[in-house]
C-alpha cells in the first residue's frame, strides 16, 4: 500500500509539473521550429494546429502522471484537438519527429523547471508515456488511411457506374484523376467485365491488385465490384486483351468479355455496353477464349436482343456484301446453303470453282469473316439473317 505521504509527494511533484506545461509547450514549438526543416514551411493554420497537439500532448502527459490508471486514454485522446485534415498535413514519419523532438526537449528542460528530486520520476515517466503515445499516432493514421480507403472505394465504384449507365462527364474524369488515373482526353479505354473472385480478404483487395498489375502492365486501371460481377476500366492500351491475360487470376471463374476500344473515358460506355452484352451472351459460346473480345461474340449477342450487336452485324457484314451487283452476297448465300463446298457451290452458280474462290476471298476481305472458317461461317449467317431482316441502307456500312 502506498503511504499518505508517498501519495502527497507525488501530488506536489504533479502540481509542479502542470506549473511548467507553458514553458513546455513553447519550448516544444520553438525545438520544432530549430530541428525539423519542414515544419517552418507549414501555414501559419496547420502550425497553429500542430502546436495545440503538442500542447494537447504535454498537457495529457500531466494528467496520466498524476493517475495513469483513470487516465490511460489519454495518449490517443491527445490528437483529438487536431483536424481530420491533420494527418493529411504531416506524414506518420513527420508526426514520429515532433513526438521525438518533443520528448527531447522535455527531457532536457525539465531539469531547469522541477527540483532535482523531480527530474528523474518525471523522465521514467516521459519514457512510458512516449510508448504509448507512438501507439496512439499509429493508430489515427491507421484509421485515417482505413477512412481514406473507404472513401476511394465508394469514388471508384461511383465512377465506373457512371461509365456504365452512359453518364460520364467532366466531373467523372475528375473524380477519376483524383483516384489516380492519369489518363488525358485522348487516352484509349476498354471495359473488361467478368465474373467476381470471392476472396475471404474481399472486394478492397482484390481491386487493388487489378490496379497494381495492370499498372505493371502499362496501364490505367478503375474496378468496381457490381454484385456478382468484376467490371475493370482499362486506360492507356490499345492492347486491352493483352492486358487482361495478365489480371485473368482475379477474376472469378467463366466467361471475361473485353468490349471494344474507345477514344476516351467519356466514350467507354460504348466499350462498356459491349462488354456486359457479351458476359450476357457468353454461355452460348463454351468454346469462346477466356478473355473474349466484345465483338468475337458478335452472333450470340444479337440471338440474346442485343440491338447493337445487330446493327452492328446487318450495316458492317450485310452492307458490304450488297454492293455493286450483288454476286457476293449470292456466292456467299449459296456456299453456305451447300454446306461449305466450293464445287457444289460452283455448280448452283454455273460458275467455275475458282471464280467462288476468288468471291470467297473477297468476302473475308471486306467483312473480316472468312466463310471457309467455320465460327466465320457461323457469323456471316446471322449476318445475313438479320440484314435481310433489318434492311441497312446502302452505304451505311463502313469499309
Amino acid at each position: 500500500m502506498v503511504s499518505k505521504r508517498a501519495v502527497k509527494a507525488h501530488e506536489a511533484r504533479a502540481e509542479r509539473l502542470q506549473n511548467a506545461t507553458g514553458a513546455l509547450a513553447t519550448a516544444a514549438i520553438a525545438a520544432m521550429d530549430e530541428k525539423l526543416p519542414w515544419f517552418g514551411k507549414l501555414s501559419a493554420q496547420d502550425r497553429s494546429w500542430i502546436g495545440l497537439v503538442a500542447q494537447s500532448g504535454i498537457t495529457a502527459f500531466v494528467d496520466w502522471f498524476r493517475d495513469p490508471e483513470a487516465h490511460s486514454s489519454m495518449p490517443t485522446r491527445m490528437f483529438g484537438s487536431a483536424p481530420r485534415e491533420f494527418t493529411r498535413v504531416i506524414s506518420l514519419h513527420q508526426t514520429v519527429d515532433l513526438v521525438r523532438t518533443t520528448i527531447e526537449m522535455i527531457e532536457n528542460t525539465i531539469g531547469e523547471l522541477l527540483p532535482p528530486d523531480d527530474v528523474p520520476v518525471v523522465r521514467e515517466s516521459m519514457q512510458r508515456y512516449a510508448r504509448e503515445v507512438a501507439f496512439a499516432a499509429a493508430t489515427v493514421y491507421a484509421q485515417a488511411a482505413e477512412m481514406r480507403g473507404a472513401w476511394d472505394a465508394r469514388l471508384e465504384a461511383l465512377v465506373v457506374d457512371s461509365v456504365i449507365r452512359g453518364e460520364a462527364d467532366e466531373s467523372v474524369r475528375s473524380r477519376a484523376s483524383a483516384l489516380g488515373w492519369t489518363g488525358t482526353s485522348t487516352t484509349e479505354v476498354a471495359v473488361v467485365v467478368g465474373r467476381a473472385l470471392e476472396t475471404e480478404s474481399g472486394s478492397a483487395n482484390v481491386a487493388d491488385a487489378v490496379r497494381h498489375a495492370a499498372r505493371d502492365a502499362g496501364a490505367d486501371a478503375l474496378c468496381a465490384m457490381q454484385g456478382d460481377r468484376l467490371v475493370v476500366v482499362l486506360g492507356g492500351t490499345s492492347k486491352p486483351v493483352e492486358i487482361v491475360q495478365k489480371l485473368i487470376g482475379w477474376f472469378g471463374p467463366g466467361p471475361i468479355v473485353v468490349g471494344p476500344v474507345v477514344k476516351d473515358l467519356m466514350s467507354a460506355v460504348t466499350s462498356a455496353r459491349a462488354a456486359v452484352a457479351g458476359l450476357r451472351a457468353a454461355p452460348a459460346w463454351p468454346a469462346a477464349p477466356r478473355p473474349v473480345h466484345a465483338d468475337e461474340l458478335l452472333p450470340e449477342r444479337s440471338l440474346s436482343g442485343d440491338g447493337h450487336a445487330r446493327r452492328q452485324l446487318a450495316t458492317d457484314v450485310y452492307g458490304p456484301l450488297t454492293m455493286g451487283d450483288g454476286v457476293l452476297l449470292d456466292t456467299v448465300t449459296a456456299y453456305l446453303d451447300s454446306g461449305g463446298s466450293i464445287e457444289a457451290t460452283a455448280r448452283a452458280m454455273f460458275i467455275h470453282a475458282n471464280t467462288v474462290r476468288y468471291r470467297l476471298k473477297r468476302v473475308g476481305d471486306l467483312t473480316g469473316y472468312s466463310p471457309s472458317n467455320p465460327r466465320d461461317a457461323f457469323t456471316l449467317r446471322v449476318a445475313l439473317t438479320l440484314g435481310r431482316l433489318l434492311k441497312p441502307e446502302p452505304g451505311s456500312y463502313v469499309l
